[in-house]
């Protein structure tokens, strides 16, 4: 009995696991650089409160992606500088991301439309999600792909907020 118990419990936690999260076949990164306004997020915890949030990113040459985030908080500007670190072998389709030494975080781009105007970011235990788009309003039917995406990966999409992009100073 207590075998049995125990062969169900094993089963249970192979089956009901996450699936590895999906990424995009290949991001150029000479491409991606540039600003990109985030349309909506699962905010971090030092992002809430954040309006007009945008991220900029620069490659290097020298093997990461400087990142510069920035947002208007209690109405004042904040930013955040960072490195981003293509993994080997995934054809820059995933990051690791770096605010503070020596932490980095997953960046998997899991949706990116052929021209570089929107993009979908997530990390692999869902906790974490960007909707980022090269304008600061994104076609709401591309949104809604975008959410049925991520709901379909995974994601609560529940905990999704939009980011207030209008009266920003750009």
């Amino acid at each position: 009995m207590i075998g049995r118990l125990l062969l169900f419990s094993i089963f249970g936690l192979f089956t009901c696991s996450k699936q590895p999260l999906p990424t995009v076949d290949q991001v150029d990164l000479e491409r991606y650089a540039g600003k990109w306004y985030e349309i909506a997020s699962f905010p971090m915890c030092f992002q809430r409160g954040c309006t007009c949030t945008t991220a900029e990113y620069t490659p290097t040459g020298q093997g990461y992606v400087e990142v510069l985030n920035r947002c208007i908080k209690n109405g004042e500007p904040t930013s955040a500088e960072g490195k981003a670190f293509p993994v080997k072998g995934s054809n820059n389709s995933r990051l690791r991301v770096q605010f503070f030494w020596p932490f980095r975080g997953n960046y998997y781009v899991i949706a990116l439309a052929d021209d570089y105007s929107y993009a979908m970011v997530g990390s692999p235990n869902r906790k974490y999600l960007w909707i980022l788009s090269r304008s600061p309003q994104l076609d709401p039917d591309t949104l809604q792909m975008l959410k049925d995406k991520a709901e379909n990966l995974g994601f609560d999409i529940n905990r999704l907020q939009r980011t207030e992009q209008e009266e920003c100073e750009r």
